[in-house]
């Protein structure tokens, strides 16, 4: 491992970081008071300067840019996640969301409790996951509150943008940011695309990565524009609110700045603006690109998106008639279907119902849409439809191989062969996935032993998948404060593994990642080259 590399990477990322933990402060002088925002963001700002200049100036060389291969990459990105967490849960610890240093008569122990509350809902914003721990028994800013009140929205309006603004940055991916405004100063910019797996795919829009990079961004904040413009303008919510939904929309993450969510604001309006923009952000980026530059027939004709509208759909279709057997009102039957299925087959997370008192049939297709998830290149979670399908189309391969040995049996997607190491992949990652899902499942119920087998597993599927709310004890119209402490920790690390996508985390556990280099490729070849002129020497003699 070369660590000046993987220092140069963390360095420039965290530089990067402090911007907007300086602009949201500037932002909390206006709404809060500058001396709350010179402590909750003046603070971890100067703290994250700090050790981005001690990581550059001290512990990188001068040729570091130009040694960046994928593991570097990879370990990179895996490890800037639960960096940025640590960092940007400060503002959640000293500006008294939760308990923190600063809160007059608070215990060691309640800091503490604090402190893990903090680094649950920073990593739950920047792996746009949207559990939330906030809650009157929780937070100082809700303590005096009554249990009908707004716990979510007591809190600073400092600290609420700050939320939202950690699931913007992760939705993209943070290193998809740092890559594209410090690319002069990194290299391996492609490498490190490729590490951050739930980002869009970047191979086929620009040759150059940093042009790939401003076309990706460019989209997103513009999509985000959009929604903010229609959410205030259309949706008639307040400037607060619309622009808050809007950071926590397009990057499919759910934090909402009310407890009842998009429940809230009761407003059909509202929630078509969210379902449609939503859809938009579980559909890889690449196909929206190509909308835009008028490919809209190569676009329209992409085998994972027919699959993805087919897959809400019919989830949808299925919900309904539940619902409506159920309840026996078709137009809030279809309402409450659409908006629940789209949000969670993206792993958004917003509610608008409490779907837990809804009939067990729906829990079943609410399950399977926070495994499944998006498409593969949207700001989605989950297992991704691009994979799910190609494991069903090697499943029946092998079934017709049965039937037709002798016969030629190509798998092809997009109407273009795929390699059988690809294939390979994939069903290795699906079998890490099974694994990691038993033993988390496992792990949790020696933790909650008083909760249901569907509380259990959805809390594992929720957290792997990104989605946020789960099924059983923790639905859209709970917090997950009531979890031991371990398992809050043991769930962050879920939702860290299952942003990543398992293949970058399982490479950060191996061993061989971290065995370090004597020597360079560059002294190696160096070495060898010396040693071959001093044998031609000897043998001339």
């Amino acid at each position: 491992m070369r660590t000046d590399v993987l220092n140069m990477i963390l360095g420039y990322t965290l530089a990067l970081l402090t911007i907007p933990i300086f602009l949201i402060g500037l932002v909390s002088c206006y709404f809060d008071s500058w001396q709350f925002a010179a402590v909750t963001f003046g603070i971890p700002a100067l703290m994250c300067g700090s050790l981005a200049g001690l990581m550059i100036g001290t512990f990188t060389r001068t040729d570091s840019k130009n040694r960046v291969r994928d593991r570097e990459a990879f370990v990179a990105v895996g490890l800037m996640y639960p960096i940025a967490v640590l960092i940007s849960a400060l503002p959640f610890w000293f500006g008294g969301m939760f308990v923190g240093p600063f809160e007059e008569g608070a215990t060691l122990n309640e800091m503490l409790q604090g402190a893990a509350f903090s680094w649950f809902e920073a990593m739950s914003g920047y792996t746009t996951t949207g559990a939330t721990v906030i809650d009157i028994s929780t937070s100082p800013m809700c303590f005096a509150m009554t249990i009908t009140d707004d716990c979510i929205f007591a809190q600073s309006k400092g600290l609420l943008l700050w939320r939202s603004m950690t699931q913007w940055l992760g939705g993209m991916g943070i290193i998809m940011l740092g890559m594209m405004i410090l690319s002069s100063k990194i290299g391996g910019g492609m490498a490190l695309a490729r590490a951050e797996l739930t980002g869009p795919t970047v191979s086929k829009l620009h040759p150059s990565f940093r042009q790939t990079a401003y076309a990706l961004w460019g989209l997103y904040f513009i999509c985000t524009m959009m929604l903010f413009l229609l959410l205030f303008g259309i949706g008639d919510l307040s400037l607060f609110d619309a622009v808050n939904h809007a950071l926590t929309t397009m990057p499919t993450g759910g934090f909402s700045v009310h407890d009842d969510s998009i429940g809230f604001y009761n407003s059909a309006i509202v929630e078509t603006i969210i379902i449609v923009f939503m859809v938009i952000a579980g559909i890889n980026f690449t196909l929206i690109w190509l909308l835009t530059h008028r490919r809209a027939k190569e676009a329209i004709s992409d085998e994972e998106l027919k699959t993805f509208i087919l897959y809400l759909f019919t989830a949808t279709t299925i919900i309904f008639l539940v619902l409506y057997q159920w309840q026996g009102d078709w137009k809030g039957s279809i309402r409450s279907s659409l908006f629940n299925v789209v949000s969670i087959g993206t792993s958004t997370g917003f509610g608008t119902d409490d779907y837990v008192l809804w009939p067990v049939a729906t829990h079943v297709i609410l399950f399977f849409l926070m495994i499944i998830g998006a498409s593969a290149g949207s700001t989605g979670g989950g297992l991704k439809i691009l994979r799910i399908g190609l494991a069903a189309k090697l499943a029946r391969r092998e079934i017709s191989k049965i039937a037709q040995p002798r016969k030629v049996h190509q798998i092809r997607y997009n109407k273009k062969p795929i390699d059988d190491s690809y294939l390979s992949l994939i069903i290795g990652m699906l079998l890490v996935w099974i694994g990691l899902f038993a033993f988390s499942s496992l792990i949790l119920a020696f933790y909650m032993p008083n909760s249901s087998l569907e509380t259990i597993v959805s809390i594992v599927a929720s957290s792997l998948g990104n989605t946020g709310p789960a099924l059983g004890d923790y639905g859209p119209s709970s917090t997950w404060e009531s979890m031991p402490i371990p398992v809050l920790i043991f769930t962050s690390v879920l939702m860290w593994f299952g942003r990543l996508e398992l293949l970058t985390a399982i490479l950060l556990l191996s061993f061989k990642t971290w065995k370090k280099e004597a020597k360079s490729d560059a002294e190696i070849q160096g070495v060898a080259l010396v040693k071959k002129i001093l044998q031609g020497k000897e043998n001339n003699d």
